[in-house]
């Protein structure tokens, strides 16, 4: 089977049949792409998870995109400026149609800034982009200003997260209308033609979209969470590209000749999460008898630092995640913006965790339930087993419930763990992205601490990231970012253990442009 397909697209393939000599047939090609998780949702403002957000750029564009490098390009937006400290104008693309052939207007902008905060029963919500904004006007059919209630130096990078949805249509509509497809009309180069939650989706070319041509006239998505059944369905033809190969796979993948693999970087790190949410009894810790304790552990810092310094980070990245990751003490790679270069990864030391946890008033150490999804990040189920290995060196006797990504993102969302597995792929390619949305106390009101679902809270930090992210000078913006994150981690908000590196693998003669931000795109495979 070649690594795309061919068929025959004619609308009048009887006639072609009967006069060969006179016609043609066109040959298209047809591309398919197997994701390694799940899309919950085809409502682009559902949950910001990264999957849904790759998979919304095919139907939808923001104003703004980030290229695979992270840096801010034009989109629906052509170009944008600061009239003030917070005053934004965005001049938007003219002749751009919607799949049904109405125009875009700078009033589907102003419905889509106000719609993206507020999805009902969204798991985790996209407010944090939008945390400043106050007004969104629309100056003519084709200009948007927006006043923001701080100086917001990252509107146009934070706007590259929000797909702009039309009123037209949206007015009114709710998730399951864009699930059918009812709904699910955007600017983007391919239209949906069917979503089947958690097995596959298909979507067609736009023939009218505004941008480059696609090559694949349709493309098929399929869901493969299993790893090896990834690879399976690469090597087999089944399907032309995947991501997140395995990484046991990769040798094998390598020495195959008609397979390539693509890298990148990412920033993406998997970190733990305590809970902040209760001062007694938290729900999965107790006594080594199985008898809850009375108050919250997790809130004592020396009980925090013990449950670090007993991870074993460059074991996990080596064995578990089997090179495809790098130890870390932080959520960024080193040259992203606000990487503290004064934070090293944490020792790993048995004897300390071990004191540290005694002069807690644990000697014994005590039970927890480690939460974790199973099908949404590389050798997720296994990391977090390996964790539990490694607390229970401790004292800390671990067990771990590992589950599909869409079960356990709900769960999180009502706060109903104790110690959680979890991960933040910053899409802004800078630090404050998670200190922003994970760190900063949650505060509904304000689009603050959007997912920060285990409500770590910490005023006088929430302070100085506001202060860091409002300031408008690059420089003294990344000091201040890098300070916030020095004193949050020196707080353990959370507990950094690696931090993901990206990877595709196609079949020839296609290729595929790597992303920092993960996103796997049909816009970005082609054929030599």
């Amino acid at each position: 089977m070649t690594a795309f397909r061919k068929t025959l697209r004619a609308g009048a393939g009887a006639l072609l049949l009967a006069l060969p000599l006179l016609a043609t047939p066109v040959l298209a090609e047809d591309l398919s792409v197997g994701l390694a998780a799940p899309v919950t949702s085809i409502d682009p403002h559902f949950a910001n998870a990264a999957p849904n957000s790759s998979f919304a750029r095919h139907i939808f564009d923001p104003l703004v995109v980030r290229p695979p490098d992270g840096r801010p390009a034009a989109s629906l937006a052509t170009e944008w400026r600061a009239v003030s400290d917070t005053l934004w104008e965005f001049r938007l693309r003219p002749g751009v149609k919607w799949h049904d052939g109405r125009d875009f207007t700078a009033d589907d902008v102003v419905f889509t800034y106000g719609r993206a905060p507020s999805v009902p029963n969204s798991p985790a919500s996209f407010g944090g982009s939008l945390r400043t904004v106050t007004t969104v006007e629309a100056v003519d059919l084709l200009t948007v200003r927006i006043t923001t209630s701080a100086p917001t130096p990252n509107l146009p990078i934070d706007l590259a997260a929000i797909a702009i949805v039309s009123r037209h249509v949206g007015e009114g509509a709710s998730t399951a209308d864009y699930n059918s497809g009812k709904a699910a009309v955007g600017t983007g180069p391919y239209k949906l033609v069917s979503y089947h939650s958690g097995s596959a989706i298909e979507v067609v070319r736009n023939d009218a979209y505004w941008g480059d041509r696609q090559p694949w006239e349709k493309v098929h998505f399929r869901i493969i969470p299993n790893p090896g059944a990834r690879t399976a369905a690469l090597l087999s033809g089944d399907v032309d590209l995947i991501a997140a190969p395995p990484a046991t796979d990769l040798p094998r993948l390598r020495s195959e000749s008609n397979i390539r693999i693509f890298e990148r970087q990412g920033s993406r790190a998997l970190f733990l999460s305590p809970d902040f949410s209760r001062t007694g009894e938290s729900p999965f810790i107790t006594d080594n008898n199985g008898r809850p304790l009375p108050k919250n552990p997790l809130l004592d810092l020396r009980v925090r630092q013990a449950l670090s310094l007993a991870i074993n980070r460059q074991g996990l990245a080596e064995r578990v995640q089997q090179g495809m990751a790098e130890p870390t003490g932080q959520w960024m790679p080193p040259g992203a913006f606000g990487h503290n270069p004064e934070l090293g990864v944490p020792p790993y030391d048995v004897a300390r965790a071990r004191a540290l946890l005694a002069d807690a008033g644990y000697p014994q150490g005590f039970r927890i339930t480690l939460h974790a999804s199973n099908d949404r990040y590389p050798a997720d189920a296994q990391t977090a087993q390996a964790v539990a290995q490694m607390w229970s060196r401790i004292g800390v006797n671990t067990t771990v419930e590992a589950m599909p990504f869409a079960t356990y993102l709900t769960r999180l969302a009502k706060q109903e763990y104790s110690m959680v597995q979890n991960s933040w792929g910053s899409t802004t390619g800078e630090a404050g992205s998670v200190l922003l949305n994970i760190v900063h106390s949650f505060d509904a009101p304000k689009r603050l601490g959007a997912s920060n679902d285990t409500r770590y809270s910490n005023p006088a930090l929430d302070a100085k990231i506001e202060e860091a992210l409002s300031t408008m000078d690059p420089a003294q913006r990344e000091r201040r970012v890098a300070a916030a994150v020095a004193e949050s981690l020196g707080d353990l908000a959370l507990i950094p253990m690696v931090l993901f590196k990206n990877a595709w693998a196609a079949r020839r003669p296609l290729t595929y442009e790597p992303r920092m931000d993960e996103q796997t795109l049909a816009m970005g495979v082609r054929k030599e």
